[in-house]
């Protein structure tokens, strides 16, 4: 298989971004409960990095923020959330570029967020930006959804890991290897080492059933299958849909994760009065 650069992987998710926004699980509610726990959404000055085609944006906009910064580096998915969420979200702005090029105010932001992305970023970099635009005392919030439980596989990730490993380079089915938003003793180095205090990380667990075209329909939005040559991807999309066909009966239970990491920007300490 052709190699493919970071930069292609991480702009390739436009190609159809109606058929990626309708294949994509949500998020669970419970991100938002302790992202609300932390941070009043309402009125608050929010920014967030990749929101693609807008999952977790369409649910910070429905709190009603004061801002909504969206910085999004596909150009496609840009032109998808000014069509379909800026018209009626006078607060959300969206900024067509990378992370690491990006305009952003120093100190103004009470909460950062980006859902499914951050792995795409030069972390000490990326999350040094982000510890800059946050107001002393803002938090920072980093999740993912991980499709499949390296802990308790599903029969189907089992039977369809030799698929994937075909590919070459999907490390979440690739046995012996930790996703990214798995690896929490990185995940919390990197974020102590930016200077965050106050780490907070959950693990989520849930499931689903789907069907062969659900199945093939998320398979097609990973970036691996994305970027494949035509032929190996019809191949391959051919063949999960006749494994959940032939061997499961046409449906899937899949056992999906949501990995969630907060952190704080220290608030500026209080000084004592001084004395007259």
């Amino acid at each position: 298989m052709k190699t493919v650069s970071l930069q292609k992987k991480r702009t390739s998710f436009g190609e159809d971004a109606a058929a990626y926004q309708s294949a994509r699980p949500p998020y669970p509610a419970t991100v938002y409960d302790q992202l609300m726990a932390h941070v009043p959404l309402s009125g608050a000055h929010i920014f967030e990095i990749g929101p693609g085609t807008g999952q977790a944006t369409r649910t910070l906009l429905a709190h009603m923020p004061a801002e909504l910064k969206a910085i999004e580096p596909d150009t496609r998915l840009c032109a998808y959330l000014e069509g379909h969420l800026a018209p009626t979200a006078p607060e959300l702005s969206v900024v067509p570029t990378s992370w690491e090029d990006a305009p952003i105010e120093t100190g103004r932001y009470d909460l950062g967020i980006a859902a499914t992305a951050f792995h795409w970023l030069p972390q000490t970099d990326a999350l040094g930006k982000v510890y800059q635009a946050l107001k002393p005392g803002g938090w920072w919030a980093m999740w993912w959804n991980v499709f499949g439980d390296p802990d308790e596989p599903d029969a189907f990730h089992q039977k369809a890991s030799p698929l994937f490993a075909q590919l070459g380079d999907s490390q979440s089915w690739q046995q012996g290897q930790l996703p990214f938003a798995l690896d929490r003793s990185a995940r919390l180095s990197d974020l102590e080492a930016a200077g965050f205090q106050d780490m907070e990380t959950s693990l989520l667990r849930w499931s689903i059933t789907m069907t062969a075209a659900q199945v093939c329909a998320l398979a097609a939005t990973f970036s691996q299958i994305i970027t494949a040559e035509a032929v190996i991807k019809k191949t391959f999309l051919n063949a999960l849909a006749q494994l959940v066909d032939h061997e499961f009966g046409g449906t899937v239970e899949r056992r999906f994760m949501t990995a969630l990491y907060m952190a704080r920007r220290p608030p500026n300490p209080v000084l004592p009065s001084s004395s007259l």
